[in-house]
C-alpha cells in the first residue's frame, strides 16, 4: 500500500514525464493525477496539492510563481522551475550550506532539505557551476571578488519539449547540426543562483552552447594561477582537495589523472556527476560532467523528494559504471 502521495504539476513537460516515469514504479508512493480538464484549473490544481504529501512543479516561471502564491503555507513543494531558486531552499543536495565559515566545513543542504516546505531544484548550467565553485570559495582558494569563467555545452533536451521537436524536425535549418553558442546578451536565467549560491560578488561570464545531440553536459571553469588567493596548488592537489570535499557523497565523483578529451553525453540517463581536473603549467581546466536531465534536473528533484519524504536519499536514481580511475 502506497505510503506518500505526490502530485506532479506540468507532468507533460520533458522533466514531469521524467520525474513521473520515476516514481510510476515506486510502490510507496501514489500519484495523484488530474483529469485533462482539469489540469489548467487553479482550483483543481490546488486541491491536488492539499490532498498530496508533496507536490513537484514542472512549470514556467510564472505559473509556477502563481500556484505557489495561491498555495497554503503547510503545502510541501519542489519547484524545477527557475522562480524560486535564490529565496527557496536550494536543491543541491552535496553543497555546503552558504551560511558555514570559510574554510570551516558546515552543513550541506540536505539538512536543510530534508526539513523544508519550499525546496527549489538547480539549474542544469548552475549544478555544474556550483559543483566546481562552491569548494573552492568555502576552502579558501579563491576570491568572492573574483570574477569567473564557465563556458557549458549541453544536448538539446535541456530547451524542453519546444526545442526537442525542432531539433527533431526533418525539415529543420542546417544551423541545428552545428553547435549554437545561445544567451548572447550574457543574461542568462541561471546567473543569479549561480552567483548567489556560490556567493560570489559579480556573476560569471557565462558562455552556454546546445549542441546536436539530445542529453549530457559539459560544464566548465578556467582558472589562472593569479586567480588564487595564495600560491596556485599542483593539480594532483588541487584534485585531492575535491576528492576529500565530495567523499561521502555518492552521486559526485573525482577523477584522477588528465584526459586526452571528454564527451558531453557520456553520463546520459544517469544521476551522478563527474568531476575532472586538468592544466598546466599556471592554467586550471576544471570539468562537471552529467546528465542536464538527470543530476541537472528530474534526478535532483527525485532526490529532493527522497530527502523531504525520509526515503533513502539514492532510491530511484541510476549511476552507471565507473567511467575513469577514481580517487
Amino acid at each position: 500500500m502506497a505510503q506518500y502521495s505526490v502530485y506532479i504539476d506540468g507532468a507533460s513537460g520533458t522533466t514531469g514525464l521524467r520525474i513521473r516515469d520515476r516514481l510510476a514504479g515506486e510502490d510507496d508512493i501514489e500519484l495523484v493525477v488530474l483529469e485533462a480538464e482539469q489540469r489548467k484549473d487553479l482550483s483543481c490544481r490546488l486541491k491536488a496539492l492539499g490532498r498530496s504529501d508533496l507536490g513537484i512543479l514542472c512549470l514556467p516561471d510564472d505559473a509556477a510563481r502563481e500556484l505557489v502564491s495561491a498555495a497554503p503555507d503547510q503545502a510541501r513543494i519542489i519547484d524545477t522551475s527557475t522562480a524560486h531558486r535564490t529565496s527557496w531552499v536550494y536543491g543541491f543536495a552535496e553543497l555546503q550550506s552558504p551560511a558555514s565559515v570559510v574554510p570551516a566545513p558546515g552543513p550541506r543542504y540536505r539538512d536543510f532539505i530534508r526539513t523544508a516546505r519550499r525546496v527549489a531544484v538547480p539549474g542544469c548550467h548552475a549544478t555544474g557551476f556550483l559543483a566546481l565553485v562552491s569548494p573552492l570559495l568555502r576552502g579558501g582558494f579563491i576570491d568572492p571578488s573574483l570574477r569567473l569563467h564557465c563556458h557549458s555545452l549541453s544536448g538539446y533536451s535541456g530547451g524542453g519539449k519546444t526545442m526537442i521537436a525542432a531539433y527533431r524536425d526533418p525539415g529543420r535549418p542546417q544551423d541545428y547540426s552545428s553547435p549554437r553558442q545561445y544567451s548572447l546578451a550574457l543574461n542568462h536565467k541561471h546567473l543569479p543562483e549561480m552567483q548567489i549560491i556560490a556567493g560570489l560578488e559579480k556573476p560569471p561570464l557565462f558562455n552556454p552552447i546546445v549542441d546536436d545531440y539530445y542529453a549530457g553536459m559539459l560544464v566548465s571553469v578556467c582558472l589562472g594561477a593569479e586567480d588564487f588567493t595564495g600560491p596556485a596548488p599542483p593539480v594532483e592537489e588541487l584534485t585531492n582537495f575535491f576528492a576529500d570535499h565530495y567523499r561521502d557523497q555518492p552521486l559526485i565523483r573525482v577523477r584522477e589523472g588528465a584526459a586526452q578529451d571528454l564527451a558531453a553525453n557520456t553520463l546520459a540517463d544517469r544521476d551522478d556527476l563527474e568531476i575532472w581536473i586538468t592544466g598546466g603549467g599556471d592554467l586550471y581546466l576544471l570539468m562537471a560532467r552529467f546528465d542536464n536531465l538527470g543530476k541537472g534536473a528530474s534526478g535532483a528533484a527525485v532526490q529532493c523528494l527522497n530527502l523531504m519524504l525520509g526515503r533513502d536519499e539514492y532510491r530511484g536514481l541510476q549511476c552507471g559504471p565507473s567511467a575513469g580511475p577514481l580517487i
